[in-house]
């Protein structure tokens, strides 16, 4: 199966961008299944509704969502009538909608998606992220129930990400990291035959402090004092994320290949 998985969507460029080109990669790459991670897509903080149709209508199969998850209140609602956006697992045991769920991509294959918070440098202790994952992947054996499983770890820690990816490493097709928003360079298959990246990037202005225009960061980094609200960038956009084939009878990954298209950011595709 050939899967796409982009980063963190950031605000107004990041949107555009999607609509824009996404649906040309999804017939260039011949793409069976795509994730888009969308809680930034809304001015930066949380997913509205109406982006979220955006996003979907432009060829992502899911959305995730992350630490931002219900800035937008209207995603409180929204999430329990969408079905293609998942949450993460530990966000809290009263969020509305689910962690994970099984998606139908070409051929009748099914693929598991599933999303968790990491809890190093995080602002509130999220449960376990590790016991969460651990249920669900068993629950759902590759080449068995599903076809292939991807893992979204939202975390700051590199660190965590790494024990993540190595801890599902033969129960998932492919662990990925967002949260972060700048692409890492590690992209590989470990030895169980999962692929995993530590951080897929953002789809965003690059020209810019993780996204957001740079007077006001460097306001606060200067000074220590906050003067306006930060605002998303708006120079082009550059698509960030991950591309991977995977073997329908293990949902191990065969190819991986680190993802960046337009904007400032150097090319680099299938």
């Amino acid at each position: 199966m050939r899967m796409l998985f982009l980063g963190d969507v950031m605000g107004r460029t990041g949107r555009a961008a999607i609509a824009e080109r996404l649906p040309g990669l999804r017939l260039e790459w011949n793409l069976d299944f795509v994730v888009v991670n969308g809680e930034n897509a809304s001015s930066g903080a949380g997913l509205t509704p109406e982006h979220a149709k955006l996003l979907l209508a432009a060829g992502a199969d899911c959305l995730t969502l992350g630490d931002h998850a219900f800035d937008q209140k209207d995603m409180l609602s929204f999430i329990e009538q969408e079905p293609r956006i998942i949450r993460p697992i530990n966000f809290s045991k009263v969020a509305p909608g689910k962690g994970w769920r099984v998606f139908n991509a070409t051929q009748g294959r099914k693929v598991l998606v599933a999303q968790v918070l990491g809890q190093v440098f995080m602002k509130r202790p999220f449960d376990d992220p590790f016991s969460a994952i651990e249920q669900v992947l068993k629950s759902h054996p590759m080449g068995g129930m599903v076809q292939a499983a991807i893992v979204d770890v939202h975390a700051e820690a590199t660190s965590e990400k790494m024990a993540m990816g190595h801890w599902c490493d033969g129960q998932a097709s492919l662990v990925v990291g967002t949260h972060t928003h700048v692409p890492t360079g590690d992209g590989q298959i470990l030895t169980g035959g999962t692929g995993y990246l530590t951080d897929a990037g953002m789809c965003g202005d690059y020209n810019s402090v993780i996204g957001m225009e740079k007077l006001e960061p460097l306001r606060r980094f200067i000074t220590g004092m906050p003067k306006a609200r930060f605002e998303p960038a708006g120079g082009p956009a550059t698509l960030s994320g991950v591309y991977v084939e995977t073997d329908d009878r293990t949902g191990k990954t065969l190819k991986l290949r680190m993802i960046r298209v337009g904007g400032r950011l150097e090319e680099a595709r299938v």
